[in-house]
């Protein structure tokens, strides 16, 4: 039933066809996440308090900007993928995150404060906001992992991340004190980094190497989700129905994605999350006939909830299974054509 289940998604996303991906491709400014050109350039662009880089990370600009400055320190391992850093795998993070910024899923769904709302607080995320929660540990641990790795050399001050005004136990604010909480995966971002720094240089850039470097992104990757999806579980409960499942099937969507070690360059990337919901969904949502959503959209809707249902009813088995498909390059490699014919010609 898994396996029969998983071939019915595989072969409804590739029945999307060419000519509607050439047509979501996004180009040009619209391509980058909002705001883009406004966030900070680098590390030393972040304000310095009492002897430290003092950055808000539940400010959209500031969490943006440390996605900016992995971006910029990385580029030069990627410079023989693109121009303009386009070849860079660590797109996917900040790309996501500017689609969650754009669609209204980092502001407070509680409606109890304005944060992340139209006005003054409109660049706020909120700690009730699930999607904000979630990517602070697609954001600010790898960003950490990267300063233990060495990534920005050696820096004249220490780092500070400010914590929020709720729920603060649930996250760390410095290297030592996320080594301290969570080892593992900042030792898995760490790992991701540090080949980075020591394996990779332009010259001798093979595809065995972005193989490996991509099998540690998203090894740190989903460890990340697994890591926060139990501790933010209770923020659900703000979202619709259909907005909750929504989040849940796209977690488990990540985990078959990640298997094939799927490129997370900028193009990859914004090909891909053109078929992602534009907006939250709402009570009155419903699949696979949402009026407002394309019907490519809609489609992809149903196939990731299908798969989530599938990977739930064989106890987690049908994902193991894949898992043991996409061990070698071989298998991998069949695993991305699979997801890249969506966005292929």
């Amino acid at each position: 039933l898994g396996i029969r289940a998983l071939l019915v998604v595989i072969v409804t996303l590739n029945t999307v066809t060419a000519a509607v991906w050439s047509e979501n491709i996004v180009t040009g400014e619209d391509a980058y996440p909002p705001l883009w050109d406004l966030a900070p350039e680098s590390l030393l662009d972040f304000p310095v308090k009492d002897n430290k880089i003092a950055i808000n990370a539940w400010n959209y600009r500031e969490r943006l900007g440390v996605y900016k400055s992995l971006l910029n320190s990385s580029a030069k391992y990627f410079s023989a993928f693109g121009p303009q850093n386009i070849g860079n795998i660590l797109w996917g993070l900040p790309l996501q995150h500017g689609w969650q910024f754009r669609t209204g899923r980092l502001a407070d769904p509680s409606g109890v404060t304005s944060c992340g709302h139209d006005g003054a607080d409109v660049l706020c995320q909120s700690v009730r906001s699930w999607w904000s929660c979630m990517n602070y540990y697609l954001a600010i641990i790898p960003f950490l992992g990267a300063v233990e790795a060495g990534l920005f050399g050696q820096l004249p001050y220490e780092i500070e991340i400010l914590p929020p005004e709720e729920r603060k136990d649930d996250f760390c604010y410095s290297v030592a004190d996320c080594w301290s909480l969570m080892p593992k995966l900042m030792d898995d971002w760490k790992a991701f980094f540090e080949v980075n720094n020591v394996t990779f240089f332009p010259a001798t850039f093979s595809s065995f190497k972005l193989d490996d470097a991509l099998g540690l992104m998203w090894k740190a990757h989903v460890t990340s989700i697994a890591y926060a999806l139990p501790k933010f579980h209770d923020s659900l409960k703000y979202l619709s129905d259909p907005e909750k499942t929504f989040g849940e099937d796209w977690s488990n969507a990540v985990d078959f994605i990640g298997a094939t070690h799927f490129s997370t360059d900028f193009l990859a990337v914004n090909n891909f999350q053109a078929f992602l919901p534009q907006r939250m969904l709402v009570e009155k949502d419903v699949l696979p006939s949402i009026s407002d959503f394309s019907p490519q959209q809609n489609q992809v809707l149903v196939s990731m909830r299908a798969l989530h249902k599938a990977n739930k009813l064989t106890g987690g088995l049908l994902l193991k299974l894949w898992q043991k498909a996409m061990s070698t390059e071989a298998g991998r490699k069949m695993g991305r054509k699979l997801i890249e014919s969506l966005t292929s010609s």
